[in-house]
């Protein structure tokens, strides 16, 4: 008995070594970008312990204690998990929505939106925003991200949107308000409901009483409020009620915003913290540039990444709407939208909102895998935005606007181990995040040389 004691009690000891060992990480060699936009740190020492980064330093400094797992990121570019600030993951790049909503409502939370989280997580995105689902299925994904049973981004979500009057055959995730108090109502659903932003839509066409009081009872319960930004009077609208966050670029032909909602804009900006910290913009316009190269070259669209967690029934579905990609009426618009984006954006830069980092991803032809890295780059390629303002949009603001950046959005001392990694310099070729080399969420690996580890998925 003595004996089968002492052998339990060092296989025991030895248990304890090894989950101790495997809890704590040491990152080590890369140039770490850490989110805050200063100089690059060269031959940088990341410490791990559980979920949260213990120290930050360089190789000549900080040692790294014995009982740390090394990960080499020698020659590697080092950042903070990436934020898709506008994602729907109810939505897998399908190009007919009259078809996608019947045939997939009831496969959302078991297979759609699981899918859409973990291919997000594999392309370095460890936070997202989910603008619009149904809420039954919100709810459902966010607790199984929570507690670990499906993997997948630190989920921001907004459930189904609000807006003056839900289109036909869209109801079960868009909500249609008939009062002010129907409208405080439904905000309080939400937030009762653990949701954490509430998405506006339409709001121009609701009285202003029953705009402003969806915003008043979202901050009131702590929601940030996001908002449609296609049409002036929406913008106009948002303003006055003081939503958080603009998002898109409009859905109109017209060359620029007219001058009196930039006036706005900056009387806006110009107010800072005394209106509750900047006015955040998401501009969503890698699609809208790239959707003539796309079809002029949809090589891309026969990528696999976007297969991952889906059906094949899925995926055949998905394949066949997007064999003709310039003819969908979605689209048909864009060849005339596309030459507006250089002088909108030109225009919301000068009014000095503060630009995230988000791509409308799902929509037709956006695969999860592929739509941040690609809005990313069509930012500093196109768009005259520099790379470090980039990461920092796709990294620290998003974690600001939401409240979290005492724990989110730079890799510094007591935040999340939410860390991705990338061979290369991202300062000078952006689009090597189509790549990501090491994926980190709440220190565990997810991927890493480039490939999943499926222990982990």
């Amino acid at each position: 008995m003595k004996f089968k004691y002492i052998l339990f009690a060092a296989l025991a000891a030895t248990i304890s070594f090894t989950v101790i060992a495997q809890d704590k990480k040491a990152l080590v060699g890369g140039r770490l970008i850490d989110g805050f936009g200063h100089r690059p740190i060269d031959n940088s020492v990341i410490l791990i312990n559980g979920d949260i980064i213990e120290k930050v330093g360089q190789l000549d400094t900080l040692k790294v204690p014995a009982g740390y797992e090394v990960i080499s990121t020698e020659g590697m570019d080092v950042l903070p998990g990436l934020w898709e600030a506008h994602a729907h993951l109810m939505l897998n790049g399908h190009s007919d929505y009259g078809h996608w909503h019947p045939t997939y409502k009831d496969r959302l939370a078991s297979e759609i939106m699981p899918a859409s989280a973990v291919q997000l997580l594999l392309a370095g995105i460890t936070s997202a925003r989910d603008l619009g689902a149904p809420l039954d299925a919100s709810v459902s994904v966010k607790k199984r991200v929570e507690s670990g049973e499906i993997p997948g981004p630190r989920l921001f979500m907004s459930g189904p949107f609000i807006q003056h009057k839900a289109y036909p055959n869209t109801e079960f995730y868009r909500w249609g308000i008939e009062s002010v108090e129907d409208a405080r109502a439904k905000v309080n659903k939400l937030a009762d409901a653990g949701m954490d932003i509430i998405k506006l839509i339409d709001h121009d066409n609701m009285t202003l009483e029953e705009a402003q009081a969806i915003v008043d009872e979202a901050h009131k319960r702590g929601l940030k409020v996001v908002a449609h930004s296609h049409r002036p009077n929406e913008i106009r609208r948002g303003l006055e009620i003081g939503v958080d966050n603009f998002e898109h670029t409009g859905l109109t032909t017209a060359p620029a915003y007219p001058d009196d909602v930039i006036e706005m804009l900056k009387e806006r900006t110009a107010t800072g913290r005394i209106a509750g910290g900047p006015l955040y913009w998401t501009p969503t316009v890698e699609g809208l540039w790239n959707y003539k190269l796309t079809v002029d070259n949809p090589e891309k669209l026969d990528a696999t990444c976007w297969h991952r967690g889906l059906q094949p029934d899925t995926i055949a579905d998905i394949r066949q709407s997007i064999r003709k990609p310039g003819q969908f009426a979605y689209s048909q618009l864009v060849p005339l939208r596309r030459p507006t984006l250089k002088k909108k954006i030109s225009q919301l830069r000068d009014a000095g909102v503060v630009f995230m980092v988000g791509t409308d991803s799902g929509i037709p032809m956006k695969f999860h895998c592929q739509s941040t890295w690609n809005e990313m780059t069509a930012w500093v390629d196109v768009f005259g935005i520099s790379p470090m303002e980039t990461i920092r949009g796709a990294t620290y603001w998003p974690s600001v606007m939401m409240g979290v950046s005492d724990k989110q959005g730079t890799v510094s001392e007591g935040k999340y181990a939410d860390i991705i990694a990338v061979k290369g310099d991202v300062l000078r070729y952006m689009n090597l995040l189509q790549n990501v080399d090491m994926v980190m969420k709440g220190g565990t690996v997810y991927k890493i040389h480039g490939q999943p580890v499926e222990e982990n998925l």
